[in-house]
């Protein structure tokens, strides 16, 4: 199939899921999303609330929770999957709890991962389950680890405690033939995340792409980490898992460098984030047999660059060490129109409690918030697929 330029303009394949109501409740959210001194109030005022222990659960429910977000529980998250399967569009399941402190808490986010890897190895919709390391283990015990502090024994068991954790959501993983995304996190304690994770792939990727790593390409050493893990995976015959992302921390890491007098991770511009996102996209496809990936991105451009190199390449639209994704909310004219198309395309879908879920949307109305047009081009596609419908 030839893929016209103009693919991601089709407003009508984009938003065929949505009913009237829903197109003009997103469009009501997109402008004022598109507000930053809003988002900043709002974010200011939610987290002084969350810290009071003040209801605002009703209210995050009716706004950024229905637009971001699958359900509360498992059962609800089912009916977004089945809309999402009826467009072709499979579904990257994540329960949105992050950054808790306690070992029960840590256990029964992963008990909710394992029910999520149980349900997705016999639903063909799901082909990913996405997994926070901190949603299981302390981030100020990583942070000791990266910072080569010592740690105590009961420390030192922690650890364990995390190391088991994961061992125990992969071999679920593999046994149901399911991927599990292990998301990135803060520049100060992802290198301990990463040797994890390269321990995980070398002993469950052997046949296949069971476990990946998430590379944001807006850190200006990411691209060369690809590349020597590619260079690994190759020598030591297993399968890299790679997700591509452009990052999600930009404000956070470039104030603490600034703080801390110390070389900011992240690229000084756009144009070099675009640049080795595209070149990391361009090398996994070079390396087709070598590594599994996900182009996990909001651009247009990169989606569009993606498909034009597996046509180059003659690489099949279907082909399972290539997927597409983007986050559940948004970039529908991308995900929908590629699935229309067939290529594999997934959204991200967070689901959980509300109010446990409530850190994710902060930061993802921060992020929104802060890439220039992002909110306007859906703004724009939106109100043009309102125009279409001629809805008043």
């Amino acid at each position: 199939m030839n893929i016209q330029s103009n693919i991601f303009e089709d407003t009508k394949t984009a938003y065929a899921s949505k009913n009237n109501r829903e197109l003009k409740e997103a469009q009501t959210l997109f402008k004022l999303i598109g507000n930053n001194a809003l988002v900043s109030a709002g974010t200011f005022f939610a987290n002084i609330a969350l810290k009071l222990r003040l209801p605002v659960t009703p209210l995050f429910r009716i706004t950024v929770y229905e637009q971001f977000c699958g359900g509360e529980t498992f059962s609800e998250c089912k009916k977004t999957i089945k809309k999402l399967s009826d467009k072709g569009v499979g579904a990257m399941l994540n329960y949105g709890v992050e950054l808790k402190e306690c070992e029960e808490d840590f256990d029964k986010t992963i008990q909710h991962n394992l029910e999520a890897i149980e349900f997705a190895g016999s639903n063909e919709s799901v082909r990913v389950v996405c997994v926070k390391i901190t949603g299981f283990g302390r981030l100020a015990l990583f942070e000791k680890i990266q910072g080569k502090e010592e740690l105590s024994k009961r420390e030192t068991e922690e650890f364990e405690r995390v190391k088991e954790r994961l061992h125990q959501l992969c071999k679920a993983a593999a046994k149901n033939k399911v991927q599990i995304y292990v998301d990135a996190e803060e520049s100060w304690i992802q290198d301990v995340l990463d040797v994890l994770i390269e321990n995980m792939m070398e002993q469950y990727n052997t046949t296949s792409a069971v476990v990946f790593n998430t590379y944001q390409m807006y850190r200006w050493d990411r691209l060369q980490y690809l590349q020597s893990e590619l260079a690994r995976a190759s020598q030591k015959g297993f399968v890299l898992g790679a997700k591509l992302v452009r990052g999600a921390y930009m404000e956070k890491e470039n104030s603490r460098a600034a703080e801390m007098g110390y070389k900011s991770p992240i690229h000084k511009s756009k144009k070099a984030v675009d640049k080795d996102f595209d070149e990391a996209v361009a090398l996994c496809l070079s390396n087709i047999t070598t590594v599994a990936f996900c182009v996990a991105s909001q651009s247009e451009a990169s989606n569009l660059l993606a498909i034009q190199l597996m046509q180059q390449k003659n690489i099949s639209f279907s082909h399972p060490h290539v997927l597409f994704s983007q986050l559940y909310g948004m970039g529908d004219n991308i995900t929908f129109n590629l699935a229309h198309s067939g290529l594999n395309a997934t959204k991200y879908l967070p689901y959980g409690p509300v109010k446990d879920v409530i850190p994710y949307l902060i930061r993802r109305a921060q992020e929104n918030s802060s890439v220039q047009g992002q909110m306007s081009r859906e703004l724009k596609l939106i109100t043009t697929e309102i125009a279409r419908r001629k809805i008043a």
